[in-house]
C-alpha cells in the first residue's frame, strides 16, 4: 500500500502498493523483477493541485554532498523555540491509522533492490509535494540558513567547496540531484532484464538522508503554516512512513535522524538515536553538517 493524491490538498488514503504512483508491474516472472515496470516520470514535477497560497515547484543545478567539519561562525545560538509539532493534538493526527510497521516490509518473491527503488522514487516525489505545500513560505529571507533545531546543514559542490545556501536554495540542491538519480536509468533502471548498480544501497541511504533534512526542515521551520493549511495529518503520515520505511533497511544513520529523535519517539514508537547519536541531538548548540 502506499499514498495517492486526491483532489484538494496534498496525499490521502492508502492504495495497494502495487499501484505505487502508476508503478505497477507490467511482469512478475521470475527472476525478482516483479517493479520493474516502474514509471520514471518526473519527480519534481509530480504533485497535487496547488495551495491555496499557492505553490511553486524547486529546481535547481546538481552536486555533491558532504559533511561540513567547519565549526559555527560565532554567533550565539538563538534560544529553542517551543515544539509545537510535539503538542499531543498535533502529533497524533494521522490520515490513516494503518500499520506501517506492515507496510514496509519486503513482500515475499520481490527483488530488495526493486522495492528500495519503488519506495524511494515515491517518497521523493510526496517529501517534494510536502515541501511544495509550504515553499511560498520557505524564502532566503525567511530562512536565511537550512536549519533544523540546533542543527544546520550546509552543501558542498563538486570540487568541495562550501556553499553558503538558504534553506529554499539547499531544497532546490536537493530536489534536482535526486530527480536526475531517480530518472537515471543506469542507476534507477525500469526495464525488465537491466541490472541495478553495485553502488545502488549506498545511494538509496544518500537520497533518504537527503529528503530527510526537507522534511526535518519543514517541521522545524515551517510547521505552524503546515498547520494552517491543515496539512499536519498528512506531514505526519509521510514522515512516519519514511522513517519505518527507512528503519526496516537501515538507510538513515541515527546520528544522523537524533535531531528529531523527540519527534520520532512521538511518531514512531521509538527513537533513532541510541549511542551517542541520539544524546547529542539533545544538546543546546548549534551543529553543522
Amino acid at each position: 500500500m502506499f499514498w495517492r493524491l486526491q483532489p484538494g490538498f496534498g496525499l490521502c488514503c492508502l492504495h495497494s502498493w502495487g499501484a505505487v504512483s502508476g508503478r505497477v508491474a507490467d511482469r512478475w516472472g521470475g527472476g525478482g523483477h516483479g517493479l520493474r515496470g516502474r514509471a520514471r516520470g518526473g519527480g519534481v514535477r509530480v504533485h497535487a493541485r496547488r495551495a491555496p497560497r499557492g505553490c511553486r515547484v524547486r529546481r535547481a543545478g546538481t552536486q555533491t554532498w558532504r559533511k561540513s567539519k567547519a565549526k559555527p561562525n560565532g554567533k550565539k545560538p538563538a534560544a529553542e523555540e517551543k515544539k509545537v509539532y510535539l503538542e499531543p493534538e498535533y502529533a497524533k493526527s494521522r490520515i490513516t491509522d494503518f500499520g506501517f510497521k506492515e507496510l514496509v516490509v519486503l513482500p515475499r518473491e520481490i527483488d530488495l533492490n526493486e522495492w528500495l527503488a519503488s519506495n524511494t522514487t515515491t517518497f521523493f516525489h510526496h517529501v517534494n509535494l510536502q515541501y511544495s505545500t509550504i515553499s511560498e513560505f520557505c524564502t532566503g529571507e525567511a530562512c536565511q540558513t537550512m536549519a533544523v533545531c540546533n542543527t544546520q546543514y550546509y552543501w558542498y559542490d563538486e570540487r568541495g567547496k562550501k556553499v553558503k545556501c538558504t534553506a529554499p536554495q539547499y531544497v532546490d540542491f536537493v530536489m534536482s540531484s535526486v530527480q536526475k538519480l531517480v530518472t537515471d536509468e543506469d542507476v534507477f533502471p525500469t526495464k525488465y532484464g537491466r541490472e541495478f548498480p553495485s553502488s545502488f544501497e549506498a545511494l538509496v541511504k544518500k537520497i533518504c538522508k537527503y529528503l530527510f533534512h526537507v522534511l526535518a526542515h519543514i517541521y522545524s521551520a515551517h510547521f505552524k503554516e503546515t498547520l494552517a493549511l491543515e496539512l499536519h495529518g498528512h506531514l505526519n503520515t509521510l514522515y512516519a512512513h519514511f522513517i519505518l520505511f527507512a528503519r526496516e533497511f537501515n538507510l538513515l544513520d541515527p546520528k544522523e535522524t537524533a535531531v528529531m529523535d523527540d519527534l520520532t519517539e512521538a511518531l514512531c514508537g521509538g527513537g533513532g538515536g541510541d549511542g551517542p547519536g541520539g544524546a547529542a541531538g539533545a544538546q543546546n548548540h548549534v551543529k553543522e553538517r
